[in-house]
């Protein structure tokens, strides 16, 4: 089976490089909000059309109507049709909700097919463009198949989809682990490893409140308003970022030295509706690191066990099996009465679901 990853890189474009990503990702979000429109007025009127159809009606009046999508690439305003026909197929299925319209700011990227790029080193050439320079070389050997240039704050990124010549090297290792994902720390480990969680939304709290305490007061379609959401997305990107970072490095370390992985799994969706909790939940990244250890596991060959949601391993004594039937958050030390065990809450946890993995085998 074919191994398919892909590889974001910070690019480095001219003033008239950005002007050309900027008019790209505008062409993407007008035809997609344009398709979107006419999906939703067709349906409303009986007529079951999809988004190929829609393609074909807006071929015939773009050259007319929009010549200045002609500036850029042809997949900047083909691909949405495409995506359109995902999103739909993912709302009938029940997996993601009704596709909604796309606002400038909040969704700037737009695709390109591999007949039309180019790698060489440290640049990429580009259709109507040229070259542009890359922060780094692609990080995998293989084909390319597609890249999708976009916005983050003030940066722009190239995500270039590579299917790889030959699988990645495998994890050697027997050994096996438990995982508890925790706020006080990121993971608690069954070896008695622990991993601190960096907090980045914490430590920028207020920062954030003070600009946006600014940004209130400042007048609409103002210069300095412009400014000051400008900063604010840099830091929403710091942020970002430095989370992403950490759980990079610890999924990296658990598939490295593990060849079996046990996680609990969450639903976050459900623990976020705790007001007191949800805000120190969201900084911690769980779905994020769920995804990591799954794709990565994937592909370097290790074992991931995901332990029932309604597995009691924090209640359980790891060492008898005793299982209490209350225990509130604030115990953070788990004291067995029946066999007499004490020892921290999220190790003891942590070691419930590595013995989880020995009895599923």
């Amino acid at each position: 089976m074919a191994i398919h990853l892909a590889h974001k890189i910070c690019l480095d474009p001219t003033y008239k490089q950005e002007q050309y990503f900027r008019q790209g990702c505008g062409i993407a979000r007008f035809t997609w909000n344009w398709a979107l429109k006419e999906w939703k007025s067709q349906y409303d009127a009986g007529l079951k059309q999809g988004a190929f159809d829609l393609k074909k009606q807006f071929n015939v009046i773009k050259r007319s109507e929009y010549p200045w999508m002609y500036h850029v690439t042809k997949y900047a305003n083909q691909q949405p049709f495409i995506q359109l026909q995902t999103a739909f197929k993912r709302f009938f299925q029940g997996i993601s909700r009704y596709p909604r319209f796309k606002k400038r700011g909040h969704h700037d990227s737009f695709y390109i097919g591999s007949d039309h790029i180019e790698l060489d080193g440290n640049r990429i050439r580009l259709p109507k463009l040229g070259w542009v320079r890359m922060r780094e070389s692609l990080r995998f050997s293989g084909k390319v198949n597609s890249a999708t240039i976009s916005r983050v704050a003030n940066r722009w990124f190239v995500s270039l989809s590579v299917e790889l010549d030959q699988a990645p090297k495998s994890c050697d290792s027997q050994a096996c682990v438990g995982v508890d994902l925790g706020i006080k720390t990121l993971a608690t480990l069954s070896n008695g490893e622990s991993f601190e969680a960096p907090k980045p939304l914490n430590k920028f709290l207020k920062k954030l409140k003070r600009m946006q305490r600014s940004f209130s007061r400042r007048k609409k379609d103002s210069n300095n308003r412009q400014k000051l959401r400008q900063k604010m997305a840099k830091v929403h990107a710091r942020i970002a970022n430095v989370r992403r970072d950490s759980l990079h490095k610890l999924t990296s370390y658990l598939t490295d030295h593990f060849g079996g992985i046990v996680i609990e799994d969450l639903k976050v969706s459900n623990m976020l509706k705790n007001h007191k909790l949800s805000c120190a939940i969201a900084d911690m990244g769980w779905y994020t690191f769920r995804q990591q250890l799954e794709y990565k596991s994937q592909y370097k060959g290790n074992y991931l066990l995901i332990a029932d949601r309604w597995f009691p391993s924090s209640k359980t004594c790891s060492n008898c099996g005793q299982k209490k039937d209350g225990l509130k958050l604030s115990e953070r030390v788990y004291r067995c009465e029946a066999c007499g065990q004490s020892l921290d809450r999220d190790l003891n946890a942590a070691i419930n679901l590595k013995n989880l993995l020995y009895k599923a085998s």
